[in-house]
């Protein structure tokens, strides 16, 4: 079974430390796929901010029998304070890099940094620590608008809920998205959310009268095979496209243009990985047109073609 260490330190983020626990337990197919276990530095009480300590059965030595390291998200400490690490710590997550996954939720993306782990890489962390991690961590490549980034061995993810966010992706990598669909369901939440970290940001609040383009998206989403441009959505919304292109960045942190790409890009992948559809079938149902479409797009997104994706995905109820 594939074993999650969480790496909990003082002041640690409370719904951060319980989300590995929660989501990679309830990914079942059928039985349990991930042992997760916690550890601390000496195996010693961590506090919380929210007034309890948490006991860990582990210290740092389970680390070394994990396939995926888990760093939950901190409130205080010298990572986030001058950029550094004790060197237990920093020692401990040296050793498993390389072999295991690396995952930081929120602020935790501060400990992977200060350990030197994230330098010359993209990664992501809460928006409102973003100038402060730049300031510390010049040489990461940080990308505060988006709710995670996947870097292969090194995973990081925004705040707070978008470590549901990175856990399940790591689910829907693993297992595929019939494992990971399975698993948000059980956990009460979304497979996967539209747009990034920009719609979290503080802003004035819009005028709610008649504002919301929900409507449209869900019209979108229903028409993903169709041709459409600007000025149509922007009928449908019943806005100029002026308002409606800004409107809808202000709720899902995207552009129209690209919130469509996404989940034209998520549809392919879904019947890629439960059909045996064509590709050339696959991209008009996504509404790319073409096969040569849907290749550049899916290359641009997750690095592979469609029968790479394929190979790699399918569940094995198709595959049967």
């Amino acid at each position: 079974m594939h074993r999650v260490a969480v790496l909990a330190l003082d002041d640690f983020s409370t719904l951060d430390l319980g989300i590995p626990g929660q989501v990679f337990w309830a990914a079942r197919d059928p039985g349990p796929l991930y042992e997760v276990v916690t550890c601390t530095p000496g195996g010693r009480p961590v506090r919380s901010p929210a007034g309890y300590s948490v006991v860990p059965d582990h210290d740092l030595s389970v680390l070394a029998t994990a396939d995926t390291v888990v760093v939950p998200g901190i409130h205080s400490g010298t990572p986030l304070e001058n950029g550094t690490l004790g060197e237990e710590v920093r020692a401990a997550l040296w050793g498993v890099a390389g072999r295991a996954r690396l995952i930081s939720i929120c602020t935790g993306a501060f400990v992977l940094a200060a350990a030197g782990l994230l330098d010359g890489r993209p990664a992501t962390t809460h928006w409102r620590n973003a100038a402060d991690f730049r300031a510390l961590f010049p040489r990461v490549r940080l990308d505060p608008d988006v709710l995670f980034i996947d870097d292969g061995d090194v995973l990081t993810s925004a705040g707070v809920a978008a470590g549901i966010d990175l856990c399940l992706h790591v689910i829907r990598r693993d297992h595929g998205s019939e494992v990971a669909n399975r698993t948000a369901r059980r956990c009460v939440t979304p497979p996967f959310r539209e747009g990034g970290q920009a719609q979290y940001i503080e802003r004035p609040l819009p005028d709610p009268a008649g504002t919301t383009t929900a409507p449209t998206r869900s019209w979108m989403l229903e028409h993903l095979e169709e041709p459409v441009n600007l000025a149509a959505l922007a009928a449908h919304a019943r806005m100029s496209v002026r308002t409606f292109t800004r409107r809808f960045r202000e709720e899902t942190g995207l552009s129209p243009a690209r919130w469509l790409a996404g989940q034209r890009i998520a549809h392919a992948r879904h019947l890629l990985e439960t059909t045996d559809l064509p590709v050339d079938a696959i991209a008009r149902k996504a509404g790319f047109g073409s096969a040569v479409s849907l290749r550049q797009h899916l290359h641009a997104a997750v690095g592979v073609s469609p029968l790479v994706y394929r190979q790699t995905f399918r569940t094995p109820a198709v595959l049967g």
